[in-house]
């Protein structure tokens, strides 16, 4: 894909397959290792090579797609956060979820239209096993040229 080896990082080398990864430049990724196929580390901030391949990689399985969400109910001190980025590496969404003061849980998610919509469902109707969701408010959802983030991270 990238005309030299090792690829620049595993994000680029994964984004094929929307298998998202925290960009690590110089790292010796061989195909098919553990770490080739490393799903989204939290923190990752990702170079530009690599959100730029993986926007054009959305962007050919249809529209991008970004919304903001808070999850209502027993959603903290039950892994939620954790299960959360579980469930976006696995769909290949990128973005980010936090706890909020209020006891709710809130974060972004951006990616192709039917990822970020199976994201959706995912955090309205099932969450992490030890959570009761209660509702989940979606806001700012809107069409989108660009990933704005490269992996899915937990803020604190």
């Amino acid at each position: 894909m990238w005309g030299s080896y090792p690829p620049p990082c595993e994000a680029a080398a994964n984004v094929g397959s929307l298998i998202l990864a925290r960009c690590r430049p110089g790292a010796a990724a061989r195909p098919g290792s553990g770490a080739q196929r490393a799903a989204a580390v939290p923190g990752g901030s990702g170079c530009s090579r690599c959100t730029a391949a993986m926007s054009a990689v959305a962007k050919a399985s249809g529209a991008l797609k970004s919304v903001d969400y808070e999850v209502f109910g027993r959603v903290q001190g039950v892994c939620f956060r954790m299960y959360t980025e579980k469930e976006a590496a696995k769909l290949g969404v990128v973005g980010w979820v936090k706890n909020t003061s209020q006891g709710t849980v809130t974060g972004q998610v951006q990616g192709p239209e039917d990822k970020v919509n199976a994201m959706k469902s995912w955090l309205t109707k099932v969450g992490s096993p030890s959570s009761r969701i209660d509702r989940t408010n979606f806001s700012n959802e809107k069409e989108i040229s660009k990933l704005d983030f490269s992996g899915f991270s937990t803020r604190y």
